[in-house]
């Protein structure tokens, strides 16, 4: 079992920036994929952006130029960085890991962008 804790939401104006952070523990070997989803009130949760074991990355296009994904594979951590706040970005935002193909989820964590 791999459990996630996430840190680093808050309220925030808009062009403002916030870093987010998860950590994961328990049985982390070989977690290979983490990234980050968000879910806006009366939507479906969608992933922000994703980061391999690796170093590869992939982002939301609503993300790319703005967020920053970055994972620290010896401290099993994997942090969000996010630039340029739009109240769009408005969300819970959770972290992901994925271990032998068995997703695992954080708890959340609220980001509000609003003025």
């Amino acid at each position: 079992q791999v459990q996630l804790v996430e840190s680093g939401g808050g309220l925030v104006q808009p062009g403002g920036s916030l870093r987010l952070s998860c950590a994961a523990s328990g049985y982390t070997f070989r977690i290979n994929a983490m990234g980050w989803y968000r879910q806006a009130p009366g939507k479906e949760r969608e992933l922000v952006a994703g980061i391999t074991s690796d170093g590869t990355t992939n982002y939301a296009q609503s993300a790319k130029g703005r967020f920053t994904i970055s994972r620290d594979n010896a401290k099993n951590t994997v942090d969000l960085q996010m630039n340029s706040l739009k109240p769009e970005d408005t969300a819970v935002y959770y972290c992901l890991a994925v271990q032998l193909g068995t997703d695992y989820w954080g708890q959340g964590t609220q980001v509000t962008v609003s003025s």
